[in-house]
């Protein structure tokens, strides 16, 4: 990732003296006028003029560009994350290509037809697998770009929560007597703070664009609901040295992306449970506000690049409380439980029909055990990592229960959130799966008659019969009494 914000480089190092000192002199107008026209003080980077420090790598082609974003960034009053920035900064990351030199290409026919048949097919297979039917409506093929646009409104619900507490800490750094008195000041780091999380969120997406291979790689749904998205580049990169067919590459891949669709489309509180245990956590972050202080306490406007690479050191810490401690614990299995069933669903689909299922499935665990760089950006910018631990743990125990109550009665599982095993479950697996299984039907009979309204039967004391014969006995000598 850039040590240098907003895509600003540094200047070039400038002889003092001799034939390129003087042609310096000459554009700079022949040593005429003022040495420092904008009123900055000497010092810092850039001499007697620091704007030099700024643009003084940049072509005059570039210049008005630059000049641009530094306004979009001072004039910025939206949100705690300026997002206009984060898109424009990741698609720039996507069209500089990844590390290997590949770069981004509009998807063609041929590559959409080979997706669609890819997750129909993958949805046929999964229909042995799960009693969860299909929740993929369409099947899409993704350029990096394209990813980056489908996702972003995601990635604002996941970072917003942590960037306001940050915005709010920026403000509450200052002594209350000078707060009313720095307004303008306030706006500007404001403005100033939004733009920096906006720049590192923008790399870090365009940066995880050219990792991804579909919409639900991280575990959550980044994609809108019931498209099941396959990036076709990145597929290729992936099996490049796999030495597996790439057919088979892109068909086991189809079967993650379409199991994760089913689960996330039939399975309705799963999605706010995951986003509402992503923003618990985030509540109970707290910024460091000695390291803060520090940063405003030193803040130089000629250097903005000081509270970037803050950001980028990270200035969050869980709060060490049984609150916070359960919030990462119930968000760390509620992860682990997502990607061990879609290991386990998608294992069962593929270990019959593809040679390769047990090579390619040891190198997705182990992809999403370790994560890419812009994973760990994100862990340093919101403080948080959204990998399952307990992928295999979980995986095991899912495939436990298959065994031992069929699909049905594994799938049955989701069917609300106190029903799923929790993270002291995935200890003990084996008393979790032969558990006497809880019986909800009398329970939501109950529900029914009492939302259906007052019952005419006259009520019965704890010591009465309900039914049976003594009801009958009891009936006759209420009769017998009447006479």
């Amino acid at each position: 990732m850039s040590d240098t914000p907003f895509g600003f480089g540094l200047p070039p190092e400038e002889p003092d003296d001799g034939d390129e000192g003087k042609k310096k002199d000459q554009q700079s107008g022949g040593g005429q006028g003022p040495a420092n026209p904008f009123g900055f003080g000497p010092g810092g980077p850039g001499g007697d003029n620091p704007l030099a420090a700024m643009f003084g790598s940049l072509n005059p082609n570039d210049l008005g560009a630059a000049f641009q974003q530094l306004g979009q960034m001072l004039s910025y009053e939206g949100g705690p994350v300026n997002w206009d920035m984060a898109k424009q900064i990741a698609r720039q990351t996507v069209s500089q290509g990844t590390p290997d030199g590949t770069k981004d290409a509009s998807i063609g026919p041929a590559e959409r037809t080979q997706v669609d048949e890819a997750v129909r097919l993958a949805d046929l297979w999964l229909d042995d697998a799960t009693s969860l039917p299909s929740g993929a409506g369409s099947a899409v093929a993704w350029s990096r770009a394209e990813w980056v646009e489908a996702t972003l409104p995601v990635w604002k619900e996941l970072v917003d929560p942590v960037a306001e507490r940050v915005g709010a800490a920026m403000g509450d750094v200052l002594p209350e007597e000078m707060q009313a008195m720095a307004g303008p000041l306030l706006g500007m780091m404001r403005s100033m703070g939004g733009a920096m999380f906006g720049t590192q969120i923008g790399q870090a997406v365009g940066v995880l664009a050219g990792e991804v291979v579909g919409s639900t790689d991280i575990g959550l749904p980044l994609g809108p609901v019931g498209k099941a998205a396959l990036l076709p580049l990145n597929i290729e990169s992936f099996g490049k040295d796999l030495s597996v067919p790439q057919e088979e590459v892109r068909l086991y891949l189809a079967l993650r992306e379409a199991a994760h669709q089913r689960l996330f489309a039939h399975v309705p509180w799963l999605r706010s449970h995951l986003f509402g245990a992503v923003e618990g956590y985030a509540r109970g972050i707290k910024v460091d506000t000695a390291k803060l202080e520090d940063v405003v306490g030193q803040f130089d406007p000629q250097n903005p690049e000081e509270l970037q690479q803050a950001l980028q050191q990270g200035m969050f810490q869980p709060e060490d409380t049984p609150e916070q401690k359960a919030a990462l614990a119930r968000l760390e299995t509620a992860l682990a439980l997502v990607e061990g069933w879609v290991d386990a669903v998608v294992h069962s689909a593929a270990k019959p029909r593809l040679s390769s299922a047990d090579a390619l499935r040891e190198t997705l665990r182990r992809r999403r055990a370790t994560g890419g760089p812009a994973e760990q950006t994100f862990a340093t910018l919101i403080g948080l990592e959204l990998r399952p631990r307990r992928l295999r743990d979980a995986s095991r125990l899912w495939a436990s229960l298959t065994d031992a109550r069929g699909v049905d009665g594994r799938d049955g599982l989701w069917a609300h959130p106190d029903m799923l095993p929790t993270a002291s479950d995935l200890d003990d697996p084996d008393g979790f799966v032969h558990r006497e299984q809880l019986d909800f039907s009398e329970l939501d009979k109950m529900l029914g008659e009492a939302a259906s309204g007052p019952s005419e039967k006259p009520n019965l004391t704890k010591d009465e019969p309900k039914d049976g014969e003594e009801g009958e006995e009891k009936g006759k000598a209420e009769g017998d009494d009447d006479k």
